[in-house]
Order: C-alpha cells, then sequence, then structure tokens
C-alpha cells in the first residue's frame, strides 16, 4: 500500500459523497465502513510483508552462514578462485602477442610477470595469516 492508494482514495471519495447524499445521521457508519477498509489495506500490506521477511529469512537460513571467501578452512570459494585464474589466463593470450610484438621476448616476459604478480596477490589473499596482517581494524568480513 503507498501512500496515495488510488482505490482507498475512490472510496474515501465515494464515503464523502454518499455522506452528503444521506446527511449527518449515517456519517459514524460511513466512517466506520471507511475505517474497516483502511484496516483491511492495512492488514493485507503487513501481512505481505510479514510473509516476504520470513521467506527472506527462511532462503538466509537454507543458505547457511553468508561468509567472505578464504573465512575458514575449506570456506573459499574454489569457483570463484578458477574463475579468477581462468579470465587471467584468457586475458594473458592478448597481452603476451602484445608484449611479443612490441618488445619482443622482454616484453612477453613483463607480460607473464604481470599475470603471475596477480595471481600469486589474489592466493594470498586466502592464506588466513596475509589477510589477518593487511586487514584494516574496520574491516567487517560477514
Amino acid at each position: 500500500m503507498t501512500a496515495r492508494d488510488p482505490e482507498l482514495k475512490k472510496e474515501l471519495d465515494a464515503t464523502l459523497q454518499t455522506r452528503k447524499e444521506l446527511g449527518d445521521e449515517y456519517e459514524s457508519e460511513l466512517v466506520d465502513s471507511f475505517l474497516e477498509k483502511v484496516e483491511q489495506k492495512l492488514d493485507g500490506a503487513v501481512d505481505k510483508r510479514v510473509r516476504r521477511r520470513l521467506a527472506e529469512q527462511q532462503m538466509s537460513t537454507a543458505r547457511g552462514p553468508q561468509q567472505r571467501p578464504g573465512d575458514g578452512p575449506g570456506m573459499d570459494s574454489f569457483g570463484e578462485r578458477f574463475g579468477f585464474a581462468t579470465v587471467s589466463l584468457v586475458l594473458a593470450i592478448p597481452l603476451s602477442a602484445i608484449g611479443a610484438v612490441n618488445a619482443g621476448l622482454a616484453g612477453l616476459l613483463v607480460a607473464w610477470a604481470g599475470v603471475v604478480g596477480v595471481n600469486v596477490v589474489n592466493a594470498a589473499g586466502y592464506l588466513p595469516w596475509f589477510r589477518q596482517r593487511f586487514r584494516k581494524p574496520d574491516d567487517d568480513w560477514s
């Protein structure tokens, strides 16, 4: 339900029009009827939010605790590491060609040194002693 629900606006307009036609003697019944409709709308919105929140909690419970990669033994994602290594090797192909064409063997070696360096730094990020040593005090890993 939004702050400006067109359906409730129509109901209010109809209630006010009916009050004009029937007069003051039916005012309390009309107000009660309108308030009942508002209450039903609110109950529906609250029920919807509660169901959504419960579904989110059930999904998060089913998935288990969310941790960052490398938070503990066996907790790092092999898929993430494999994906990073694969992407770096795929990107190494054009880098190797560019390095070899422009600078010969030295360019090729520099390109591969960069690829290896990036992968070493990424792999070191999964080592507990490395994370603790370079971790900022305000980092939140949960």
